[in-house]
């Protein structure tokens, strides 16, 4: 065995995923810091390098990537169910363009060092697994966990139930290589995934009536309208963030809250007649929300516990299925690890969302404030975890904990204005591009600033009726 290889660099980066190529995209802008980037996957990309096929981001393409380099091609879909609204970056695309950051911005730079095809052993220490060439690390500053969140996708993914030998079985990664028409699909899994692989059946030319979608829970979804990055929006952007406020200072209750922000637009559901116990964040359009409730033949019995030849077992009831059954997995949660943990740690690292639903962009904005600021407390205060929902009721601590960082982050002018600059952060542009004669956008602001207040304060009740 040959002798371990020994590195130094001021930042090891453990994950070269969309989190750590974020984190290392700003440390290379605002330091003179050396990094050392080490990933298991063949290509910078982290989980789009085994995504399904027809995979395309939920939320417009200019939220994503790293701070420094466009994604989006500034323009919006043309048609499809997604039409009128920004675009939606391909997997194939995504993986491209985190590629070509790594090939064209981080390497040339003369401070990244990227070791591929490689696996952790510890701080201090990581193995190639095609050579077995082992290296040693010398960390003068600190480490960087950018796999904490462990993003998990179908082709990877063990399935929580058993398939017993004779399923006709595939995670959704399969679907696109089916060569024969099946009698029908079962699709198991009502999150994200689920949502995909019903759209794409849909969008094939499959008859709503040959998809059964096994929905263990229903989920309140996001309208994507109200995530769109440019001013032509900020009606539907910046005010359906006014919108939940409202909804939120004027709840009696958590259902009350819930049926507010439906009325107002925020969120939406599948079937009005289910009240949703989920959230995760998934946005739809309109349109795709339309094509959704074309599939009638929902099953609402649980989780699935086994799948067997002639019958699905769940946790209450079971279900006839058969031979001539294609069963897809879509169950994988996007988020492996849920737990949470300060972000600045002594010589570790952990970045974790502090804006919700923004990985990338909250990546970038820890790099920030390590290249900024000295003082572990201050920099802990400015990067409170906002913690990922799965919960209908998640919603409430998740409002409270951003609204809390963006509070903070007000107080900060140096945090004013890197978040204006950001590509990452449409919305601080939107309010800061007002102009005087803008009365509209004004008024809608008005609203916001008007509701803040009493929606923290009901949300704060509200958050201690969570069981």
């Amino acid at each position: 065995m040959s002798h371990p290889i020994h590195l130094d660099a001021d930042y090891l980066i453990i994950g070269a995923g969309a989190v750590g190529m974020a984190f290392a995209d700003t440390l290379i802008t605002e330091t003179d810091a050396t990094i050392i980037m080490v990933d298991r996957m063949a290509k910078p990309g982290g989980h789009w390098n085994i995504a399904y096929p027809f995979v395309t981001l939920h939320q417009p393409s200019a939220y994503y990537g790293v701070n420094s380099v466009e994604l989006s091609k500034g323009r919006r879909d043309p048609s499809g169910w997604n039409q009128g609204l920004g675009d939606l970056a391909s997997g194939t695309e995504v993986l491209a363009y985190f590629e070509d950051i790594m090939r064209h911005r981080l390497l040339p730079s003369g401070r990244v060092q990227y070791f591929a095809m490689s696996d952790v052993q510890s701080d201090d220490a990581f193995v190639n697994r095609l050579t077995g060439q082992r290296y040693t690390v010398t960390v003068r500053r600190k480490t960087v966990d950018a796999t904490w969140l462990k993003t998990s996708v179908p082709a990877n993914h063990k399935p929580g139930y058993t398939v017993a030998e004779g399923v006709h079985f595939m995670p959704v990664n399969g679907l696109p290589a089916l060569t024969e028409q099946p009698e029908g699909y079962v699709v198991v899994g009502g999150g994200k995934t689920g949502i995909d692989a019903c759209l794409w059946l849909l969008a094939q030319g499959v008859e709503p009536d040959h998809i059964r979608w096994i929905m263990p829970r229903d989920a309140w979804l996001l309208d994507r309208q109200n995530t769109q990055a440019t001013d032509e929006f900020f009606g539907s952007t910046v005010g359906g963030i006014a919108a939940q406020y409202e909804a939120a200072a004027a709840a009696t209750g958590i259902e009350d809250l819930f049926d507010r922000l439906e009325a107002a637009g925020v969120l939406l559901r599948i079937d009005p007649n289910v009240r949703p116990k989920m959230f995760h964040g998934a946005t739809v359009s309109q349109m795709e929300l339309q094509q959704l409730r074309r599939i009638r033949n929902i099953v609402r019995m649980g989780r699935v516990q086994r799948i067997e030849p002639s019958r699905i077992v769940l946790e209450h009831g079971e279900l006839p299925t058969g031979p001539g059954q294609v069963h897809v997995d879509c169950s994988a949660s996007a988020i492996g690890n849920m737990s949470v943990r300060p972000i600045f740690e002594g010589r570790r690292i952990t970045p974790q969302t502090v804006r919700s639903y923004q990985p990338v962009f909250s990546a970038a904005f820890i790099a920030h404030v390590e290249a900024a600021y000295q003082d572990e407390a201050q920099k802990n205060k400015l990067c409170g975890v906002v913690p990922l929902p799965n919960h209908d009721t998640d919603w409430i601590r998740m409002m409270l904990a951003g609204s809390l960082n963006q509070y903070h982050w007000s107080q900060e002018p140096d945090i004013g204005k890197w978040l204006v600059q950001s590509r990452l952060d449409a919305v601080t542009r939107m309010l800061k591009s007002i102009q005087p004669h803008e009365t509209e956008k004004k008024a809608v602001v008005a609203r916001l600033h008007q509701a803040a207040p009493a929606a923290m304060s009901n949300l704060q009740r509200l958050a201690k009726q969570i069981a």
